[in-house]
């Protein structure tokens, strides 16, 4: 097989997949979406670094490098082609797409029916100003989040309608959802990492504040996960229709959980810490899989 690993950062992800696909018997190649290229006038015009006599079977997305607004179009373009020309591509863009939107994964969840604290998402202060007016109190904030954002970044609490940033600190787009506090006082929230459809490992993450990334300095714990919260996690794995994802879930008080975010390009490092599951190894076999199952079967003579 023709394995490319796209991965513009990130070293310790990157090593761990491309040992697991090494041992694998597949030795991939390693680019970044920012190298690929568009060249009309002869052959294949889709150029991908490594690959000079035409494209992969597969590629196997860890990160996509930041950039402008017109290059991560591009580079979703480079994908959404690749996905077009019958390269198994994990995550796909479309699952990138709705996951990274926050907005379209807050309706996707909701219309698979799913639990989920209460999101809102307006384009004008002045209705974002309404709705922290009429669903925010003292001890009872609104999360305001970045439309397009990980690891815990720019996130805000709000009581007052007057703490909302001008728009255009917030790209024109204000995400904001029900804040869910825990009765006994802990900043506790969970996370459980979806393959091929199916909940492998999870952790607690614990924080000194309300932002529990184990990049922002999150405590991972092992966490044995219950049926309930993996059946959640994987329904919403399958909604946004992520091939391998970092589901983040709290409790809602009532002995369930509800869904906080879905990610496609999930970090890794703190929950390995805390699981006996391989789980680079666990991604690598999966889209393997996937390239497999998507590849026509080879004819076989019946001279040879």
């Amino acid at each position: 097989m023709r394995i490319g690993l796209a991965a513009d950062n990130g070293n310790w992800h990157k090593a761990r997949l491309r040992e697991a696909l090494r041992g694998l018997g597949v030795e991939p190649v390693l680019f970044s979406l920012a190298d690929v290229a568009v060249m009309t006038g002869g052959g294949e015009p889709l150029r991908v670094p490594g690959f000079a006599d035409g494209l992969p079977d597969g590629v196997l997305l860890r990160t996509i490098a930041g950039g402008t607004f017109e290059a991560t179009t591009m580079r979703l373009g480079v994908l959404h082609a690749l996905v077009a020309s019958g390269v198994t591509v994990w995550n796909g863009p479309t699952a990138i797409e709705r996951s990274v939107d926050k907005a379209a994964t807050s309706l996707l969840i909701a219309r698979a029916g799913l639990p989920t604290p209460d999101t809102f998402v307006v384009s004008k202060r002045e209705a974002a100003a309404e709705i922290v007016a009429r669903e925010a109190r003292p001890g009872n904030p609104i999360v305001l989040k970045p439309l397009f954002g990980s690891q815990g970044e720019g996130l805000m609490l709000l009581e007052d309608p007057d703490d909302l940033p001008a728009q255009e600190t917030v790209s024109g787009v204000y995400y904001l959802q029900r804040y869910v506090s825990r009765s006994d006082g802990l900043w506790r929230d969970y996370r459980v990492f979806v393959c091929e459809g199916r909940a492998i490992a999870g952790m607690i993450r614990e924080g000194d504040g309300w932002i529990t990334n184990v990049h922002r300095g999150g405590r991972p714990f092992a966490w044995d996960v219950p049926a309930r919260a993996a059946e959640l996690a994987e329904a919403a794995a399958a909604a946004v229709g992520v091939d391998y994802t970092g589901i983040d879930l709290v409790e809602d008080g009532e002995g369930g959980f509800l869904v906080l975010e879905v990610n496609s390009m999930p970090a890794w490092s703190g929950l390995q810490q805390v699981t006996e599951v391989d789980i680079a190894g666990a991604v690598a076999r999966g889209f393997l899989n996937a390239v497999r199952a998507a590849r026509p079967p080879r004819l076989v003579s019946a001279l040879g």
